[in-house]
């Protein structure tokens, strides 16, 4: 069921060759399509997509680049970054914070981005409680005392109802031109397939074993370029968001023993180096603002509208008579409440049934009329709540019960 992507196996020779290059140093290049850490990352939004875990850790985020990817699905509300390199998380952590049009537009859902600095090695309360934990690439990078204490934080201490790990398959090295131990001078070790499963034999999660990066033809039996885990736990939480669906057709799966152990944890500060909270309409202050602006922007199509209708009947009635002045409302409407006294006319528009009316030069529209805009009623949900987003900061009738507009006006023309 996961996505598979093409690899095309490329011999090139630099158009600017050194002439001292001997024939028998022509190599052929490994060129995977799109790049092998793209589709990295693809495969946990893919998983992301599938499963919607409402909160999603990334142990080694490095440059953030998955994070970045992640912030745009909307079933995340929570997404965090764990690296030992801070210098690394900061160089684009920007590309984390909130846009411009994250503000004038605000999601419907809340998302709190939050970058730590530390080992994955380290238990720490703010990474508990997550619904997904990626290891893009990470366990080779960890010393031997990191990598013993790595399950028990992140299977026994973490728990979340599923992480997945990948890490490069040494069996296909000597496909790589160049490589001859690691393919990374940080890498500490560097698994084959049956190291890599052994590897995982304990804790309450069973594991399903895939792969990406297809090896060229002829070769298929080294597997594939990066291995990886999905582990599921047995037991979800009660309303836990990610299910134990099996997700691949071609894995090897094996089950990981129960963990029974209770230890009294100590606390280790990790150090958070960046946060971004997003607006969002769960936000009263980023509701009301966004409410009044489509009751304001409502209001002002009615107005406008409902002043359309009326110069058009009043060209028609004052055809054929000779005028100097320019339209001007407030003193050539005929009052639509015929001449009510205030109290009156606020009465008459607490009849939430009736249409907008206007009276001199002002125009009233009752709330049930801004209600039934398809966006305020969206956004609102009820009448009642409408009124109060709206309190103090629409003008009001007296009563409450319709927004009321001046009608903007010209000032007659100076003789001359």
């Amino acid at each position: 069921m996961f996505q598979k992507h093409n690899l095309f196996l490329i011999f090139s020779v630099d158009s600017m060759m050194d002439t001292n290059l001997q024939k028998d140093d022509l190599t052929g290049t490994i060129k995977f399509i799109p790049p092998l850490y793209k589709q990295r990352y693809q495969f946990i939004k893919d998983l992301v997509i599938k499963y919607k875990p409402k909160k999603v850790a990334d142990l080694g985020c490095a440059d953030c680049t998955l994070l970045w990817m992640l912030k745009f699905c909307k079933c995340i509300e929570v997404l965090a970054g764990l690296d030992i390199r801070e210098n690394v998380m900061k160089e684009k952590m920007h590309r984390l914070s909130p846009l411009p049009a994250d503000y004038l537009q605000p999601s419907e859902r809340s998302l709190t981005v939050t970058l730590h600095h530390g080992s994955v090695a380290h238990k720490d309360p703010c990474m508990l409680g997550f619904d997904l934990v990626s290891c893009i690439e990470l366990i080779e990078h960890l010393e031997a005392a990191e990598l013993e204490k790595f399950p028990e934080v992140v299977f026994g201490f973490m728990a979340p109802a599923m992480v997945v790990i990948s890490t490069p398959n040494s069996e296909f090295n000597p496909l790589l031109p160049g490589v001859t131990l690691f393919r990374h001078s940080d890498h500490k070790f560097e698994w084959d397939r049956a190291q890599f499963q052994t590897a995982a034999t304990s804790y309450n999660y069973t594991v399903e074993f895939t792969g990406l990066g297809t090896p060229p033809p002829g070769t298929e039996d080294v597997g594939f370029c990066t291995q990886i885990g999905v582990f599921v736990r047995k037991y979800p939480k009660n309303g836990e968001t990610v299910n134990s669906e099996k997700h691949t057709e071609h894995a090897y799966k094996t089950h990981f023993s129960v963990y029974t152990a209770a230890v009294l944890l100590p606390k280790t500060d990790f150090c958070v180096v960046f946060k971004a909270v997003y607006p969002s309409l769960k936000d009263e202050k980023y509701l009301q603002n966004a409410v009044v602006s489509e009751v304001l922007f409502g209001a002002d199509i009615i107005k406008r509208r409902l002043l359309g209708n009326f110069k058009s009947e009043w060209k028609e009635h004052s055809d054929g008579l000779e005028t100097k002045f320019k339209f001007q409302p407030f003193k050539y409407f005929m009052r639509c409440s015929k001449n009510l006294s205030l109290a009156e006319t606020e009465k008459l528009a607490a009849d939430r049934s009736m249409e907008p009316f206007i009276d001199g030069n002002t125009v009233y529209i009752p709330l049930a009329k801004i209600f039934s805009i398809p966006k305020v009623n969206q956004l609102c949900g009820t009448f009642e709540k409408l009124s109060k987003l709206i309190a103090g900061k629409v003008a009001l009738s007296n009563d409450g019960s319709a927004v009321i507009v001046t009608i903007e006006y010209e000032n007659e023309e100076q003789e001359n």
